[in-house]
């Protein structure tokens, strides 16, 4: 079988990271690595494989496959050529850093009927895996995901560097409209927000409590969730989680019910709770999502099929952090403006820029 000739844009954290996890694909080769720096995709070059470039323009006739690992407010102008030329593209969250440019991706995409995968990888964590594998419908959803400051994506908030994982992840569990959003955030080191929670009521009566921030002194990223069936309490970084349910002593609990309608009370001492529920460690797999995540997108191209996190997709979660950062934006604080963050300098951001390749 052929091999697919595949590039990393952008030799960052990220970049980095793609190019080691081609370099060890059998169904692809990675033939090149470019960043205005030149150095720097030199120095993964030598590492995985490749030629070093310093303009993305030099590959555009060299390859089957790209992926982007540049900063946000790039993605679009970086992506037209390659969608133009019908060269499938795996770009990392958020698609774009507005939703116009997001849409203008999509219809590039859709032009030249082009593969369009977005890097929400924490869609390929086993342990979302594992939870979507249960197939049970939400009531509420409760997500914490902190970090110590990085120094990266400063070029966006903490709802689009962020929060954007756990939003696309209730986006897919809750399966409904949004019904209203309430949402605060500060902003901290600078311009954008730092710190954020908030509510999303669901059309279906799901609710979902999102909190993020990359001002913690520790990192945490975990999700809870309730259903009629089950409790779910998942770590994503341990890669762990337990499930709690009453489906396997159901008649136990039919019949207490039926006691309770019968005697109009019922002895609760009487009744060994422990027996109603069953505490479940869930079978995860300890594999990397970012692999699971470059398999995905091979096999797309390969297959010729949606991929798993498509352009859609990443244009519904962008619309509800936009709807996020607005209603943060709208948030009054008593006695003091200074925290009040404005929307309007994500929405309207400049997303041109000479050869914009550096991570």
């Amino acid at each position: 079988m052929k091999k697919l000739k595949t590039a990393v844009v952008g030799a960052g954290r990220m970049g980095r990271l793609h190019s080691r996890i081609y370099s060890q694909m059998d169904q692809v080769e990675l033939v090149a690595i470019v960043d205005n720096q030149v150095d720097k995709a030199r120095e993964l070059t030598a590492e995985f494989g490749g030629i070093p470039y310093q303009d993305y323009q030099e590959i555009l006739d060299k390859i089957d496959a790209v992926t982007l690992a540049v900063p946000t407010e790039y993605h679009a102008p970086i992506a037209e050529p390659f969608l133009s030329r019908g060269i499938p593209i795996l770009v990392e969250k958020p698609l774009a850093d507005s939703l116009l440019q997001a849409r203008k991706m999509l219809q590039w995409a859709r032009d030249n009927h082009c593969i369009l995968q977005v890097g929400y990888s924490e869609r390929f964590n086993p342990v979302v895996q594992a939870m979507q594998r249960l197939n049970f419908v939400p009531r509420f959803m409760e997500a914490q995901r902190i970090s110590p400051y990085t120094f990266r994506s400063t070029d966006i908030g903490v709802v689009l560097d962020m929060m954007i994982h756990d939003i696309d992840i209730v986006l897919s569990l809750a399966r409904s409209p949004i019904k209203n959003v309430q949402a605060v955030g500060v902003n901290v080191l600078g311009e954008h927000e730092d710190i954020a929670n908030v509510r999303i009521q669901f059309e279906n009566g799901c609710v979902a409590n999102l909190t993020a921030s990359r001002l913690a002194l520790k990192t945490e990223r975990k999700i809870r969730v309730f259903s009629e069936e089950a409790y779910l309490s998942l770590d994503y970084l341990k890669k762990s989680g337990t499930m709690i349910s009453k489906t396997a002593n159901i008649d136990m609990v039919q019949w207490l019910r039926q006691q309770q309608q019968e005697k109009g009370r019922l002895d609760l001492f009487s009744v060994d709770w422990t027996k109603l529920l069953n505490v479940e460690t869930l079978n995860i797999d300890d594999k990397e999502p970012l692999r699971l995540e470059q398999e995905a997108f091979v096999r797309a191209i390969i297959d010729n099929s949606r991929p798993q996190v498509s352009a859609e997709d990443a244009i519904a979660a962008m619309e509800l952090a936009e709807r996020i950062v607005r209603e943060i934006g709208t948030h009054q604080w008593e006695g003091s403006s200074s925290a009040v963050i404005s929307a309007e300098h994500w929405q309207n951001k400049k997303t041109t820029t000479q050869n914009p390749t550096k991570t």
